[in-house]
Formats: C-alpha cells, sequence, structure tokens
C-alpha cells in the first residue's frame, strides 16, 4: 500500500500492537469476520472509505455494523482503521487482513511461540504443496469456504497451533491472489513483525543444526537482519544450494552449474 493507505495501516498497526497478548488471538478472528462482512458489503465499504464523508460518520457506521458483535479490542482496531483514509474500498479490507495476521501474530509472541508459527506456516505450505488432492482443493476459489475450513482442520487440527490453523483458512480465502501466494504473503508479514527476513533454501539433503547456524548467520550478515531459515530438500539440486530472500535468488546448485556449462559448450 502506498500513500494514505499506507499510513491508515500504520496506524490500524499501531491500534493491533496496544492489543493484550492474552486477547490477541480473539482479535484476530474477529478482524477476520470484519474482512468476511465488510467484503460482502459493498455500499457499507464505500461509505467507510469515501473521503468526502467525516470521520465520525464512518466510525459511527463501524459502531452500527460491529457493536455488540465483536470484543472492545476489536472494536478499537476497526475504530482506527475506519478513522483512516483509504486509497480504495479494498484497501481497507485488505489493511484489516493484515491486522489480524498481526494480531494473530502478537498472540504467538505473547505465548513465546512467535517463531513456532512462523515454522508451522511454512511447513504446511510444504505439505499441502506435495498434496495434489489437498491443494487443488484449497486453490479452487468455487470450493466453499466452509468445506476448505473443515478439510484444513480434519489434516492440521492438533497438529499445529490455532494461530497457524486460521491464517492457513484465511489464506484458503483467497482474497488478494492465490492459496500459496496469500500464504507466503503471510508469512513474510509474521516475520516482519518480528523484524525477520523468511530465506528459504533448496538443498539436497537435510541439513544438521550447525549447517543451518552457518547459513543462517551468513545470511544475516549479508542482508542485515534477523533470518528465518526454512529449507526444501529436493534431490534435482544434486549439490550445493539454492536460496531465495523475497525476490532475490541465490542459485549455487551443481545442477544449474552444469546446465550453465552445457550451454557454453554448446555455445
Amino acid at each position: 500500500m502506498r500513500g494514505s493507505s499506507a499510513k491508515s495501516l500504520d496506524t490500524t498497526l499501531s491500534a493491533v500492537s496496544a492489543v493484550p497478548g492474552t486477547s490477541a488471538t480473539q482479535v484476530g478472528t474477529e478482524l477476520f469476520g470484519a474482512v468476511e462482512a465488510l467484503d460482502g458489503a459493498v455500499a457499507a465499504r464505500r461509505v467507510l472509505t469515501d473521503p468526502s464523508i467525516d470521520t465520525e460518520g464512518k466510525r459511527s457506521l463501524a459502531a452500527g455494523i460491529f457493536g455488540g458483535k465483536v470484543s472492545q479490542d476489536t472494536a478499537s482496531v476497526i475504530d482506527a482503521a475506519v478513522g483512516g483514509r483509504w486509497a480504495a474500498g479494498r484497501d481497507l479490507t485488505d489493511g484489516l487482513e493484515i491486522a489480524g495476521v498481526a494480531a494473530f501474530t502478537r498472540a504467538a509472541d505473547a505465548a513465546g511461540q512467535g517463531d513456532v508459527l512462523e515454522n508451522e506456516l511454512f511447513e504446511a505450505g510444504r505439505v499441502i504443496h506435495d498434496s495434489d488432492e489437498l491443494r487443488q482443493v484449497v486453490s479452487d476459489k468455487s470450493v466453499p469456504v466452509a468445506a476448505k475450513t473443515t478439510l484444513l482442520r480434519d489434516v492440521f487440527g492438533g497438529k499445529v497451533s490455532e494461530a497457524t490453523l486460521a491464517l492457513l483458512t484465511q489464506a484458503a480465502v483467497a482474497r488478494t491472489g492465490s492459496f500459496e501466494r496469500v500464504l507466503d504473503t503471510f508469512s513474510r508479514q509474521v516475520a516482519a513483525r518480528e523484524d525477520r527476513l523468511v530465506a528459504v533454501a533448496r538443498v539436497a539433503y537435510d541439513l544438521d543444526q550447525a549447517e543451518r547456524d552457518r547459513l543462517t548467520a551468513a545470511l544475516s550478515r549479508r542482508y542485515g537482519r534477523s533470518i528465518q531459515l526454512n529449507t526444501v530438500v529436493d534431490p534435482s539440486v544434486i549439490g550445493g544450494i539454492a536460496v531465495s530472500v523475497g525476490d532475490e535468488v541465490v542459485d549455487a546448485t551443481m545442477s544449474t552449474r552444469l546446465e550453465a556449462a552445457r550451454r557454453r559448450i554448446a555455445g
């Protein structure tokens, strides 16, 4: 987001930061519910983002929609959001979705489970990616969200935290792109709240802890940030390693080197 929407998002996230960690899970759940409600209420969303309507009028409308349906903590976040200026109606609901992710991240941090949330999101994403049937269902926008929710709970319930399950379910709504793209965005948002970058390393074999520590330290020095390292074992790598950090990819695999050599020989 840019301009006025970016400033309004910052204000909304500040309101999330003020939420007690003990109630952050409820706030995240209710914010995702508010996103669903506003996505289905185009007229209300337009009013809430209309710059010609005074702020108090917008806040009164939001209170009328959500009053008595959400907690006071959630209401304060929604109040901060509708009190801002958004460049488009979708920016408001996108901002509330980001705020929901932030609330679940805050809850995980408060419970000392921030790293667990990041790791679970990555591992669950890999499980879904590697299962053609599961990936097809969660990626199909014609499948009702309720059915996806049931499926995800059947597969991951009891195996991941409630925060992870909530983010997986929200990603399956696929509001802003494909399931995998949205889940990747959520993972980056979780890491960013911890002031970390997410690095994905493709390797030929599972790294031991000492190797992971050395790679993490090297990446931290390169990017000047704390790194959340996720690894994917890929036999096609043959040797070496390929690391992606955001949109940057450093490919030092043997397979890539061999292909480059083949091209040079072929002229």
